[in-house]
């Protein structure tokens, strides 16, 4: 579990000065440079990960079951999981409705991401796990949301077209990772099989 912690306190840590440290931010960029940030950032981050999935999976091998969820959640899950990818998604498709209206999807589909697997996982590593990436979900997006005000920012509008390919691709990618990708990289298949 330590390992799992450490890298929680890492990843999100490097995640967090947007949240508690934007003046430490701001600062550190402009006597250090954006270039040297953002490397230093990414190396805390690529860490953190790192030391994330070795300690979930490591936690995994002697679960601490807290514990065990309705079957019907898991049902539930997937069905969350569906959103998350169309969130994810929406990230990245210029013009969409999606992205126009909540303005923070990726974020916003972490929230959703952390929120389907804590209903369908019942060990103390998924609370964790999960719990801490819901939390700085919910921060992370109510955070950016007040830099937005402030900054009286303005995001362009969506089009058809553009929410179009972000539901499409979404559900695509939904379908391959909860199909296939999910059992490749995590072990678990969430329609069995």
């Amino acid at each position: 579990m330590a390992f799992l912690l450490l890298g929680l306190v890492l990843f999100l840590g490097a995640h967090s000065t947007r949240i508690v440290a934007e003046g430490w931010r701001a600062r550190t960029i402009g006597s250090k440079g954006e270039k040297v940030y953002k490397g230093l950032y990414a190396l805390i981050s690529i860490l953190g990960f790192a030391l994330v999935i070795w300690g979930y999976g490591l936690a995994r091998h002697s679960p601490v079951v807290l514990w065990n969820p309705p079957r019907g959640m898991n049902h539930l899950a997937a069905l969350l999981m569906l959103f998350s990818f169309v969130l994810l998604v929406a990230t990245y498709v210029p013009r969409n409705a999606i992205k126009a209206k909540l303005h923070h999807p990726m974020v916003l589909s972490v929230k959703v991401w952390a929120l389907a697997h804590l209903i369908a996982n019942g060990t103390l590593a998924d609370v964790v796990l999960f719990g801490a990436f819901l939390v700085w979900a919910v921060l992370s997006f109510r955070a950016a949301r007040q830099r937005d005000r402030a900054g009286n920012v303005q995001y362009a509008p969506g089009t058809a077209k553009g929410t179009g390919i972000t539901v499409v691709v979404g559900l695509v990618l939904y379908a391959v990772f909860a199909m296939w990708l999910h059992g490749v990289l995590i072990g678990v298949r969430p329609f069995g099989g």
